[in-house]
């Protein structure tokens, strides 16, 4: 049997994780798995993408699930053996009269925890030269952050996972305590998981290039931009193909690692004082 690359891309059944399944199945040579929490709503999405052409592979995960991760990570390995690209797009922004304290909750489970829950199921089936893109924002930028002390430690270039960790558990304590805004966080969850997103990707790639021996494993964060999706309720100017093309450049084409990369697949300083856009 011939090897087939495989790519992996999370809450892909809609929005801009599906224009990026779309992409990959036009442009990558391999196998591409479209993921979903909802079975029925993916393979729907699947049967959309085959209406065109094209031919994505489906299974399920709700990246809030361990034993869905899991589930996910025991047939990549049994059927593909390894896994060669890993788009991070599932994620949440609540919407409505959401206590403050439970959208940080939810939001921090989705767009922060879950990814990391993934990460640590499928980093060791990674294969050598395999890329990770996170789909981050222009709300992950560092500047977003209000306060000088907690940038300082999310923007320390010997930052763990564990010492993050316990910075976003502090704000998740903090928003509980109702002291976020004196503690220096603001006022917007969907900041801080974002932030948070975008550091973690800067410490996993510390660790992938210290491994040894060697994957020569690239992660990258990307805004994608002010996209038409159901998240900011269809009003971004950008197409989801429009979208896609920054992560799709980072998954494919670029040599990048461990950079924060905007919508027209530049890359920007995170630790920058202002952030360069809205969108």
């Amino acid at each position: 049997m011939p090897f087939k690359k495989v790519a992996v891309v999370t809450g892909s059944n809609k929005g801009l994780g599906y224009g990026i399944v779309k992409g990959l199945c036009e442009k990558f040579d391999g196998v591409v798995y479209l993921t979903s929490r909802d079975e029925t709503r993916g393979k729907e999405a699947v049967k959309q993408l085959e209406s065109l052409g094209l031919k994505p592979l489906y299974h399920q995960l709700d990246v809030t699930d361990q034993s869905s991760i899991d589930n996910l990570r025991k047939y990549i390995e049994m059927t593909h053996g390894g896994l060669d690209l890993l788009i991070n797009n599932a994620g949440v922004r609540l919407k409505g009269m959401v206590p403050f304290e439970k959208q940080a909750e939810e939001t921090l489970k989705v767009n922060y925890f879950g990814v990391l829950n993934v990460c640590e199921a499928l980093f060791p089936l990674l294969r050598k030269n395999a890329r990770v893109v996170n789909i981050s924002s222009s709300s992950g930028h560092l500047s977003r952050i209000p306060a000088e002390k907690l940038r300082t430690q999310f923007k320390n270039p010997e930052l763990t996972v564990d010492q993050l960790n316990k910075l976003m558990n502090k704000f998740l304590h903090d928003t509980k305590a109702g002291t976020h805004i004196q503690e220096g966080w603001g006022e917007i969850t969907y900041v801080v998981s974002k932030v948070g997103l975008s550091a973690l990707t800067f410490v996993h790639q510390r660790l992938f290039d210290e491994e040894i021996p060697k994957r020569n494993i690239s992660i990258n964060a990307v805004h994608p931009g002010f996209v038409n999706t159901d998240m900011v309720d269809h009003l971004g100017p950008l197409t989801i193909e429009e979208g896609a093309r920054a992560p799709l450049f980072l998954a494919l084409d670029s040599d990048w690692k461990g950079k924060y990369v905007w919508c027209d697949s530049k890359e920007l300083d995170w630790c920058a004082e202002t952030t360069p856009a809205i969108y």
